[in-house]
């Protein structure tokens, strides 16, 4: 069975900077999509951002310009680095990896932005 492991979460003012991390807890097979959810309280969890086995990646509008996705495939792992940190980018942040006949998600970890 594999397990999501995600690590950099915390507390940070506005303006800062974060990086979170996921790796999987075993090798998996590397054509697959990684990224990153968040949910909020009273909120839908929603898409952050994704990379893909070839590099292709995407971003939520709200994120664009300020969070980079990034993955080193042969070590299972996927980052998030997010910086110019706003009040409203706090929320769970869930990390997903999602293959053909596969997905696996982390327990998440919690981002609080201070104003």
């Amino acid at each position: 069975q594999v397990q999501l492991v995600e690590s950099g979460g915390g507390l940070v003012q506005a303006g800062g900077s974060l990086r979170l991390s996921c790796a999987a807890s075993r090798s998996i097979f590397s054509i697959n999509t990684m990224g990153w959810y968040r949910q909020a309280p009273g909120k839908q969890r929603e898409l952050v951002a994704t990379i893909s086995s070839g590099g292709s990646t995407n971003y939520a509008d709200y994120v664009k310009g300020r969070f980079t996705i990034s993955r080193d495939t042969a070590k299972n792992t996927v980052y998030l680095q997010m910086n110019s940190l706003e009040p409203e980018d706090t929320a769970v942040y869930y990390c997903n990896v999602q293959g053909r006949y596969y997905a696996y998600w982390g327990q998440g970890t919690q981002v609080t932005v201070s104003s």
